[in-house]
């Protein structure tokens, strides 16, 4: 159990993961911003406060950003099946090339360039290392959907679940 001490309180982060969830599914299941507040014991605006931080602004277009991705064939059919919009995945070996076949200036403007083009979409999908799934959360103002298949540095491909990358795309696709 994860605990924080603010002032005189103990904070219980299991219970607050507990309410937030248990929020949230109720306003999946039909139940209005007051009944779930009323409820639960927690104020209205607090639901629609939880609700505007975790929106994909309704997922009208979903990009896709991963590397180093071993299955990346299996991976690409299912992001194409699903219509996604935007894919840009990389075995570890294309990412060096990617890298190493560049100076540093046009390393640089292909990387502005594609982190402008990323930035259109309304929802991305980072399949990465912690470390850059995080760098992508800070370039991309938190709309991103982490899949995170590694410690960095990641060295060597990695295998992508399909049946996760599925679930979370029915569920952006859900929300349009």
């Amino acid at each position: 159990m994860e605990f924080y001490r603010i002032q005189d309180k103990i904070i219980s982060w299991e219970r607050i993961d507990k309410t937030l969830k248990k929020a949230l599914s109720m306003r999946a299941r039909g139940f209005s911003q007051q009944e779930t507040a009323d409820r639960l014991k927690i104020d209205r605006t607090f639901i629609s406060r939880l609700e505007s931080i975790g929106e994909l602004r309704k997922g009208q277009s979903i990009a896709c950003v991963g590397f180093p991705i071993l299955n990346k064939e299996e991976v690409r059919e299912i992001l194409e099946k699903e219509g996604v919009d935007f894919i840009l995945l990389m075995s570890e070996r294309e990412r060096l090339d990617f890298v190493n076949r560049r100076s540093g200036k046009e390393l640089l403007n292909e990387m502005m360039d594609l982190t402008a083009r990323v930035r259109s979409y309304e929802a991305v999908i980072c399949i990465g290392s912690d470390e850059r799934i995080k760098l992508m959360e800070g370039v991309l103002d938190g709309q991103v959907i982490s899949m995170e298949i590694g410690t960095s540095p990641i060295t060597e491909d990695k295998w992508v679940d399909p049946s996760e990358l599925r679930k979370i795309l029915r569920s952006i696709k859900s929300a349009r």
